[in-house]
């Protein structure tokens, strides 16, 4: 369960991805306004993770470079591993 200092963000939650916050594996993909879903915590605070789950919506307007750069290193499209400052509360 979440503790009362990471406020919304815990699993179920549905989150967007802030302005100015890139693919971890792809710095020159935009994840900004992404809309997801926390499926996983890894980590303890303050280093702590949030594994996301993309909505529909998102995947089916993902840019086809970065479909294909995933799928060319083996990389799940669908999810990505973001902090608590690179997300907010949908």
């Amino acid at each position: 369960m979440s503790s009362s200092s990471s406020g919304k963000l815990a699993v179920g939650s549905r989150v967007r991805v802030k302005d100015g916050v890139t693919s971890p594996d792809f710095p020159e993909v935009s994840f900004a306004g992404w809309a997801a879903t926390i499926v996983e915590l890894s980590g303890k605070k303050p280093n702590q993770k949030f594994i996301l789950e993309f909505d529909d919506a998102v995947i089916a307007a993902m840019p086809p470079d970065y479909l294909k750069k995933c799928e060319e290193q083996h990389l799940l499209y669908t999810m990505a591993c973001l902090t608590a400052e690179q997300i907010e509360a949908a």
